[in-house]
This record gives C-alpha cells, sequence and structure tokens, in this order.
C-alpha cells in the first residue's frame, strides 16, 4: 500500500499542537468519514484477508475512521481520533529483507487444501485501526497494544504505524511476522516516512530499561545478535540497517519523497541540489527525524503531502523538466484520503482532536476541518456511495482533480483559488467555534461546526467544478470558432 506519513511534535508545530498525518494511497477506494458508535463494537473482530479472529476488550472507546465504502477486503479505518484525544494512523507501508524474512516470516493465510484444515493468518492494514484506536487512552498505551497484539497473531505485511496524544507523538514500525521497534518523536522534530523502513537510531538500553523513548518486542536484540542482522559499524544502533532496504527501486519509488520532504523543511540546513549536495533523491541515509527550519503548520505538512516535486527537474507536469515524471511524486492520483490528525493540548477536552481531511486525488483536492469529539458527521462526508455524486465529497473531490490533471496550466488558477478558498473559511470555521464552545461550554455545537464546515465545502466544490467544467469543455477537440456561442 504506498502511502506517505509526516509527523510532528508539539514544539515543532506553530501552535503546540501534535500532528500525525498520511496519504492514504489504496488505489481508487472511495472513502467515507465516520464516527463509530463504541455501543455497535463487538468483543470479537474477524479480519477479511487473514480469516483471523481477534478477542477485543470491553468499554472501548468512541472513534473516528476513514474506511472503504465498498468493504469486500476489510475495512481500511486509515486514521482516526478516540474520545480520550487520542490519535492513530495505520498504515504506512514499509520495506524488509530478505535476512529479515528468512528469520521470521510473514504470517499468511493459508486456505484449506485437501486434508489440511484452513490457517488464519496475522494482523494487516485492514485491521490495525479497529483493533487499536477504540482501547487506547496515550500514545503509548497504543504502542504497547499494537506490540502485544503483533506478538500474538503476528502480520501478513510490513506497516509502519503513528499514535499521538496531546503530549506525545510515537512511531512503530514492523519487523518480519512478530517482532516490532518504536520509537518517541523528539517534541522539537518532524518525521518524513515514504514507504520504507525509516528509523535511523535506537537506545536498546531505554527499550529494555525505562523505556522512556524506545520500545521494541522483547527479544529483538537476541533476534538481532542470533540472525547477524545488523550491518553497522560500531556505535549507535540503526535499525533502517538491520531491519530495511536499500535499492534501486527505492531510489526511484521511495527516497526522492524523503529527498523533497526534506528539501522543503530545511531549506538552508543542507545543500540539495548540484554535484556537491549534501542529499540527493537517492541518498539512502536522509534522516528519519529532524528540527526543523521554522514551525510547521497543517498547510505546510497538506502541500507537502499532495507535492509532485515543484521547483525541481523532477516535477512530473513541466514537460521541459530535464527528469520530468523520473521519481514517484507525493501526491498521487490513487491517494483514496488524506488524513491530518491534530491534537491541541491547550484547548478544552472537547475541542482538541480536529481532524483535517482531503478526500479523492493528488494535490489538487481542498483540505478541511472537523471536529472529532462528536457522534456523528454530516451525510456530504459520511455516506459516500460508490457510486460517483457530487453529493459525496469523496467524489466531488476526484472530479476535481482528474479536470485540474488534465488541464493542467489551464486550471490550475481556478484550482489554487478554490482551495485556498475552502482553507480560509476553514480556518475562519474553526476560530468561531472554539470561541463559541469555550464561552459556552457546550460541545454540541461541534455538530452544528462540522454541518456548517460541510456546507461550505460543497459550495465551493460545486462553484470550482462548474468553472473547470466550462474551460475544459472550451477545449474539447470538436470546438469551432466561427459564430460558435
Amino acid at each position: 500500500m504506498p502511502c506517505t506519513t509526516i509527523l510532528a511534535g508539539k514544539l515543532a508545530t506553530h501552535d503546540g499542537s501534535t500532528l500525525i498525518s498520511r496519504n492514504d494511497d489504496g488505489g481508487f477506494e472511495a472513502k467515507r468519514l465516520i464516527v463509530v458508535d463504541p455501543q455497535k463494537i463487538k468483543n470479537t473482530y474477524k479480519t477479511v484477508i487473514s480469516h483471523l479472529h481477534v478477542e477485543l476488550p470491553d468499554n472501548p472507546l468512541r472513534y473516528t475512521a476513514a474506511p472503504n465504502v465498498t468493504q469486500t477486503h476489510g475495512v481500511w479505518p486509515a486514521c482516526g481520533i478516540n474520545a480520550a484525544n487520542v490519535a492513530m494512523t495505520a498504515t504506512e507501508t514499509i520495506t524488509s529483507n530478505p535476512r529479515v524474512l528468512g528469520a521470521d516470516p510473514y504470517v499468511v493465510y493459508q486456505p484449506r487444501k485437501g486434508k489440511q484444515q484452513e490457517v488464519p493468518g496475522g494482523l494487516g492494514e485492514e485491521d490495525l485501526v479497529t483493533v487499536v484506536l477504540p482501547y487506547i487512552r496515550t500514545a503509548r498505551e497504543g504502542v504497547i497494544r499494537m506490540g502485544e497484539l503483533l506478538e500474538k497473531y503476528g502480520t501478513y505485511e510490513p506497516n509502519g504505524m503513528a499514535f499521538s496524544d496531546e503530549n506525545e507523538v510515537w512511531w512503530l514500525e514492523t519487523i518480519g511476522g512478530h517482532h516490532w521497534i518504536a520509537k518517541r518523536v523528539p517534541d522539537d522534530r518532524v518525521v518524513i516516512m515514504p514507504n520504507q523502513f525509516g528509523l535511523d537510531c535506537f537506545d536498546f538500553d531505554d527499550a529494555y530499561g525505562e523505556g522512556r523513548e524506545n520500545l521494541c518486542s522483547a527479544d529483538l536484540k537476541d533476534f538481532v545478535e542470533k540472525h547477524h542482522l545488523y550491518t553497522g559499524r560500531q556505535g549507535t544502533f540503526n535499525p533502517r540497517l538491520a531491519f530495511g532496504s536499500r535499492s534501486d527501486a527505492d531510489h526511484i519509488y521511495n527516497t526522492p519523497r524523503a529527498w523533497y520532504m526534506a528539501r522543503y523543511l530545511l531549506e538552508r540546513t543542507y545543500r540539495w541540489d548540484g554535484p556537491n549536495a549534501d542529499f540527493t533523491p537517492e541518498s539512502n541515509d536522509i534522516p528519519w527525524s529532524f528540527v526543523p527550519e521554522r514551525k510547521v503548520t497543517v498547510e505546510d505538512i497538506r502541500y507537502l503531502l499532495g507535492s509532485h516535486y515543484q521547483g525541481t527537474p523532477y516535477d512530473p507536469y513541466e514537460k521541459s523538466a530535464a527528469f520530468h515524471g523520473k521519481y514517484r511524486a507525493i501526491g498521487v492520483p490513487n491517494s483514496d484520503v488524506c488524513g491530518i490528525m491534530q491534537i491541541r493540548g491547550y484547548m478544552p477536552e472537547p475541542l482538541k482532536g480536529v481532524q483535517w481531511f482531503s478526500m479523492g486525488g493528488s494535490g489538487f483536492t481542498a483540505c478541511f476541518p472537523l471536529y472529532a469529539a462528536v457522534d456523528s458527521l454530516p451525510p456530504y462526508f459520511s455516506a459516500t456511495k460508490d457510486t460517483v455524486s457530487t453529493d459525496a465529497m469523496y467524489w466531488h473531490s476526484r472530479l476535481i482533480a482528474t479536470l485540474t490533471d488534465a488541464h493542467y496550466f489551464q486550471l490550475l488558477p481556478q484550482n489554487e483559488r478554490y482551495q485556498n478558498a475552502v482553507w480560509n473559511k476553514g480556518r475562519k470555521l474553526l476560530c468561531e467555534f472554539d470561541e463559541k464552545v469555550r464561552e459556552t461550554g457546550d460541545p454540541a455545537l461541534l455538530e452544528q461546526a462540522n454541518k456548517q464546515v460541510a456546507e461550505m465545502v460543497k459550495a465551493e466544490s460545486d462553484k470550482v467544478l462548474g468553472q473547470l467544467m466550462r474551460i475544459a469543455s472550451e477545449r474539447m477537440k470538436t470546438r469551432y470558432h466561427r459564430g460558435d456561442n
């Protein structure tokens, strides 16, 4: 599952909030945004892909999610925030290597065949938010619960996932079928993850001691030593060298995205271009985390998650660029939802969790805020069907993105004005309702706020779609200009 993740600690953001974000590049799967009622959560969960039964704890919390509309292959909830203002995004598909997978193979479903009974597989991306997010009250608890589930049931794929609360952000990566490793994101740092094993430093002493910044499966160090997994020299343990990859495919598909994101946030810290560059799009050692040159915003993160190497020779829309289209872009058409989960520790409880979403295709879609502490979301977001309709934000976005891509230079100005209008009006509504809820103490106003956001986004999307259709229609091949009005 190709995706891109950006994380930010509370001292790295402009307002002191924690941020975890990810493009869910699922492959043209229609998505909807929902709130899951804890009263409707069953005590046993059955996976679709791996035919596994998982027993769940009592007393789950309400949580938000962005599941697939058609659940033939499972729920795929993508991301969300629960009633304790803990956020989760899962998952970033990462990489591994044969040394790891030979020592701890994936737990793959085996169907019944002859006398051989069916053997369930492990957990995967379709399941992880569902079996973790309703049952945790801190980000650290998310790591611990996820680790316990991996050790018990295993996984059939390599995944990275993030957890956040108002104080901490944690990143966890799976290692083979049953092992895992996790690190707390330092408060003043940003993390970038482009479909590749990311962690580049780890402290086993802390992990097996107080566990303040590092956590892992109990036998991980023995596992590394037994199977001779580490290829680094003496010094700090670099998990990327032990568990990750450094292939030609990475240099086309993964590392260029890390290069572009780091280049944007560390513009003056390193040299990014030319023969004397500190890092190139194909460097294997681009840092997993770093202190950005300035405090980051939701707008910065959404820009990066919708980007396509603007201002570089690799922009696929610049046909005169020397290497246009050489590398896999960050904002791609098969991105079904981009979710930015913001936990604002400086706000009263009902106002802490804000979800910023854009839906249905690359960087040409609008980003809007929704309060998480609600019991339902407006039908424009939640009632998406599997057929195209402008009554659903997902399909509205897909239509707008598809037209903009097809007539990029002609339609980009209208698209940019549309995105800016939604940004500005979304921020205005957020400020207004933050103040109203603080003044009245009435959390019921959050439902009204989300309703007004839905009405605003639909109106702006209707407006720009009409503009784009008109301009694109005028460029159709059969257009004739002799008195043709």
